[in-house]
């Protein structure tokens, strides 16, 4: 088994890996960090959300910052506010007992004023959303003129949210650095078009296959009953597990929205996060369900990018999700930091078909609840 260590990375950072109980490099880490450590370099990177991502990159980002030089070096672009306070969150994490190396988070939905203010105090690395990103260049709040790494994580959710010309803009003023890394969980032909575009043409391809990328502590079962008795059949399970807490995924805000209330109508304490929510109804529904007031989170799978609740029991698909990745991405919520988790489908019996799909292509098996 390979360790931290011996991909290169230094040992201030171990350490604070070590403490945060990261000791083996996942998949993806064991084949990005050494290549990302030892060379600059373009790199085009297809693997599932869950698989360590962040510290594939976010390690050799840190590694390659020059503390003393108190300009903004790096650039990770985000689909959402939650993925970028993670990832900003996680880097922090990671720099315990190495030089301080400083990470400031910008995104919509928060008052622009305070983050041109925030990027005044010394900045090394900015980890944004692509639309607040172009905002704060058009008003001269930030500096890129020094950046030598970029980073495209999520880059498949980015331009399904719309931002390909938010991308291409931002890439354009940056094509001088001289480390450009996107991740992605699918391929897209948007994506093809910005690797053709704005990176080299020896970038360098990895793939993670789909398989083994789902959490191996996580149980996968699945309960057969049709739409009109799915809320009966979820308020059965929920009592089946006493006062253990969850997060509950519906495919659209409206649905999320709907099973929320009626969750709450029955004096389950329950609350949606959404993307039509206003920030500060986010941040007070997370803080509430953070602090355990809320036991139970209602959200779409958008919704629900970046959230990181360590000791959630289970996760529930109201609804099956559209496609695979978001399934592993969903299911990633529970089983955190080495714990045992449950990923609970109900399904009708048309649905059954998309189980058996979900099973051959991310190699796992569903159990049959009554």
């Amino acid at each position: 088994m390979k360790t931290f260590q011996d991909l290169g990375v230094d040992e201030a950072f171990v350490k604070g890996l070590t403490e945060l109980n990261i000791i083996t490099p996942t998949k993806i880490q064991e084949e990005v960090i050494p290549l990302l450590l030892t060379s600059n370099i373009d790199l085009v990177a297809q693997a599932q959300t869950g698989t360590g991502k962040t510290a594939a990159y976010g390690l050799p980002l840190l590694q390659n910052i020059e503390a003393k030089k108190k300009m903004v070096q790096g650039l990770v672009l985000v689909p959402t506010r939650e993925l970028g306070q993670q990832v900003a969150k996680q880097l922090f994490k990671f720099t315990k007992y190495s030089d301080k190396i400083f990470t400031e988070a910008v995104y919509g939905g928060a008052p622009i004023d305070q983050q041109i203010v925030s990027l005044k105090r010394p900045t090394h690395i900015i980890v944004a959303t692509p639309g607040r990103l172009i905002d704060l260049l058009k008003k001269k709040a930030v500096d890129l003129s020094h950046v030598t790494t970029v980073i495209l994580d999520e880059a498949d959710e980015m331009l399904s949210m719309g931002f390909k010309d938010d991308l291409d803009t931002i890439l354009k003023s940056l094509s001088r650095a001289q480390n450009k890394w996107l991740f992605s969980a699918t391929i897209p032909e948007g994506i093809k078009q910005i690797v053709n575009q704005h990176m080299s043409e020896n970038a360098k391809r990895i793939q993670i296959s789909g398989k083994n990328v789902v959490n191996k502590n996580i149980e996968h079962h699945y309960i057969l009953c049709e739409d009109d008795g799915k809320f009966e059949t979820l308020k059965h399970y929920l009592k089946s597990v006493g006062e253990e807490r969850g997060v509950i995924f519906c495919r659209t805000k409206a649905d999320a929205q709907k099973l929320a209330q009626r969750l709450q109508e029955t004096n389950i304490t329950a609350d949606a996060i959404h993307g039509d929510l206003l920030q500060k109804e986010r941040d007070k529904v997370m803080r509430a369900f953070k602090n355990g007031k809320l036991r139970l989170l209602v959200a779409t799978d958008l919704a629900a990018r970046g959230l990181d609740i360590p000791s959630l029991a289970f996760v529930v698909h109201y609804q099956l999700p559209e496609k695979q990745d978001h399934y592993t991405h969903r299911s990633g919520r529970t089983a955190r930091a080495g714990k045992d988790g449950i990923s609970l489908c109900l399904v009708n019996s048309f649905e059954l078909k998309k189980l058996r799909t979900f099973e051959t292509r991310l190699g796992i098996a569903f159990k049959q609840m009554h």
